[in-house]
């Protein structure tokens, strides 16, 4: 047999697609015995473009160009395509490069908050008529008298903290972790009072800074602040990690 002569066993082929109007590239399968003509119909689901604007382009797995793909009424595996090639198409209708995945082009709609409060069959209709959520007075007294209660509690939690001191933390749903007290007070990035404190492990989430003012001094991934009710203090010593055996 002539050694120029491919044989093609595969009436499939997996091919990468690629086009003018998008960045993305995506993988199909496609039989080989389509003709062009219908795999332009069927590219223009994947790509957005009209089969009649379209323009193909084989380009070979290592995406160097082999070959347009002209002929509408040729067959797909008359074609040069292995798996893994890459079909280009390019659109003649002149969309352009993240045409529709570029939603700052959008038209938005825009509707003012008197416009809003107007409207009957609106969610917030609705929540004032059934009395829910915020619009409950008596649900929003109790829940604002609750909160009041829980941060005196973290306060004189707070006030019962020392800087220096051993302290162990335990966060609903986390391990719990020993470290040093380092900051006790309130801070800018949250209302309320705080506890910085300094991991004996690296299980924190910075270095005793956050948004870019300093409350302590750490290393990094070392620091974390915790509400006081959730700081335990006492006689914890660090534990050794055999940092230096061998």
């Amino acid at each position: 047999m002539d050694g120029s002569v491919k044989v093609i066993t595969n009436p499939t082929v997996n091919v990468r697609l690629t086009t003018t109007i998008s960045s993305f590239e995506v993988n199909r399968r496609f039989d080989r015995g389509i003709t062009i003509a219908e795999l332009k119909g069927k590219l223009e689901m994947v790509v957005g473009a009209l089969a009649s604007s379209m323009d193909l382009e084989l380009f070979s797995t290592s995406d160097q160009l082999l070959q347009k793909m002209d002929n509408d009424n040729a067959l797909l595996g008359s074609y040069p395509v292995d798996d893994n090639c890459r079909i280009h198409v390019i659109d003649r209708s002149g969309g352009q490069l993240g045409e529709f995945s570029d939603v700052t082009q959008v038209e938005k709609f825009a509707l003012s908050d008197d416009a809003y409060e107007q409207r009957a069959e609106s969610a917030r209709s609705f929540m004032k008529k059934q009395s829910l959520g915020r619009y409950n007075e008596e649900e929003m007294a109790k829940k604002k008298a609750e909160n009041i209660a829980k941060e005196k509690e973290q306060k004189k939690a707070a006030e019962a903290i020392s800087v220096g001191s051993r302290c162990q933390v335990q966060v609903p749903g986390q391990p719990t972790k020993l470290g040093t007290v380092m900051f006790v007070g309130t801070t800018d990035f949250k209302p309320g009072y705080w506890v910085g404190v300094k991991y004996d492990e690296p299980l924190g989430k910075h270095d005793g800074s956050c948004n870019g003012k300093r409350y302590f001094e750490c290393e990094k991934n070392y620091g974390a602040f915790v509400k006081p009710l959730n700081v335990v203090v006492g006689d914890f010593p660090e534990e050794d990690y055999g940092l230096d055996e061998m």
